[in-house]
């Protein structure tokens, strides 16, 4: 008889340990272990053999592989097919993350009764009746005859189905409410959402369904279950927003099949989430009068261009310690800047409270908003209006130099089209022709965009 293996596996990351201890040594967190029984692990690892023969297991040059015979699929949904990279891909594993509320189980549903037209679709729901999805259905007035519903939790018997039925697209929702049996832990563990991920990716690589899981996110934003669900699966995306927020926004953080930090953008409503074809309108001021303390830059989201304004307050430090709070940029990178302004710029602010905020909720975390952060700061602090149809792009470094960022050429045409007439950017990304309706203003220092703004 085999030796029974034991392990301790902490409930917030997955960690494993040897033996049981108060707090976990990789997330810190107290009393999280939780002990599990390897040995049916091991006595599970040939459960899926009864899918096999799909895989050619023959040595073959990568220069001879045929990537044709495995088209995508596209989803009907433009802003979907862009953050998975132009479609579905057969056989791949995507995850997609959310607050509850954010809209998944409803875009989910928009997307299979779109493909179960021309493909075999199959919807499991582990957490809602077939009642409560046909009355979201009606409601979104979405036409669902060809689309087939599951209600099940055990990932034994929704595979079995599934291998009956052969669905081009698997949706499971969610993640955390499947079970596998021959697992004694309890479901939503860290070790039931690895072996169930485990068994309904391995069933849709051997088959070749396309498999959706979907996935909840604990309060600190991150998704629940063990960082390995992520490893598990080809795609990753997460959909952001808040529930007071009309807008959701769609962004990929791994792909395997295209380019990740790509951003699709949604508008909920009564009638299920409605794509936004130009994204950067609803992320741009709309007050008639301009206020000091706002700039507008050129993010680049995976493929496309998007402008975002940048608001600043700067405000006469009431307390002893001024208060430096930054939201939809790095906070740590703000301080940077300040003590960058100061030194470069003769411009203090070490008095001062400094309030930074992204309008729309969106995350500017490249380099490339340096320039207009900065510019946004001085507007407030000098109670200044930056022009409406003025953006500006650039990276600073510790020199005080203003550094070029990638795809300016791109950026400064995007702002072209919606109708701004000058743009403050990197002297090394100054185009070599003329951009219609644009002047440009290229600067090498920081001194020199103050003074030019």
């Amino acid at each position: 008889m085999a030796k029974s293996q034991k392990a301790f596996v902490c409930m917030e990351c997955g960690c494993e340990h040897r033996k049981w201890q108060g707090q976990c040594i990789e997330c810190k967190e107290w009393n999280s272990l939780t002990e599990i029984d390897l040995t049916a692990k091991k006595n599970t690892s040939q459960q899926f053999k009864v899918y096999a023969g799909t895989t050619n297991n023959q040595l073959q040059d990568l220069a001879s592989v045929d990537i044709k015979a495995l088209p995508r699929i596209s989803t009907g949904i433009s802003e979907l097919d862009r953050v998975l990279g132009g479609g579905l891909v057969h056989g791949s594993a995507v995850l997609m993350g959310g607050h509850p509320g954010a809209g998944k189980s409803t875009l989910l549903l928009q997307m299979l009764a779109l493909l179960s037209t021309q493909h075999k679709a199959l919807y499991v729901s582990g957490e809602e009746s077939l009642a409560q999805i046909a009355m979201r259905a009606q409601r979104l007035c979405l036409t669902c005859d060809q689309l087939q519903m599951l209600t099940e939790t055990d990932v034994a018997q929704i595979c079995k189905i599934a291998g009956e039925y052969q669905p081009a697209v698997l949706v499971i929702d969610s993640i955390q409410v499947m079970q596998d049996l021959q697992n004694s832990s309890a479901p939503g563990s860290v070790s039931q959402v690895k072996e169930s991920a485990a068994y309904l990716t391995r069933f849709a690589k051997q088959t070749g369904c396309i498999l959706i899981l979907v996935g909840h996110v604990t309060k600190e934003g991150s998704l629940a279950g063990p960082k390995v669900l992520e490893h598990m699966v080809d795609t990753s995306i997460m959909l952001e927003g808040n529930n007071d927020s009309r807008y959701r926004t769609l962004r990929s953080s791994k792909n395997r099949f295209g380019a990740v930090n790509e951003i699709g953008v949604f508008a909920m409503t009564d009638k299920g989430l409605k794509e936004l074809k130009n994204p950067s309108a609803i992320f741009l001021s709309q007050a008639q009068q301009p206020n000091p303390g706002s700039a507008v830059t050129v993010l680049w989201e995976g493929t496309r261009p998007l402008l975002v304004e940048i608001q600043a307050l700067v405000d006469e430090c009431q307390f002893g310690m001024p208060q430096r709070l930054a939201v939809g940029v790095d906070q740590t990178r703000l301080t940077m800047l300040l003590a960058i302004l100061h030194k470069h710029g003769g411009i203090m602010a070490a008095d001062q409270d400094v309030f930074i905020n992204v309008v729309g909720g969106i995350k500017a975390l490249e380099t490339s908003v340096d320039l207009a952060v900065m510019l946004a700061i001085v507007s407030s602090l000098r109670n200044q209006v930056i022009a409406q149809d003025v953006v500006i792009i650039g990276e600073l470094g510790l020199a005080g130099e203003v550094r070029p960022v990638a795809n300016g050429q791109e950026r400064m045409i995007e702002a072209a089209k919606h109708g701004f007439k000058r743009a403050i950017i990197p002297l090394a990304n100054a185009p070599k022709a003329a951009i219609t309706g644009l002047e440009i203003v290229a600067v090498e220092q920081l001194a020199d965009a103050i003074e030019a703004i």
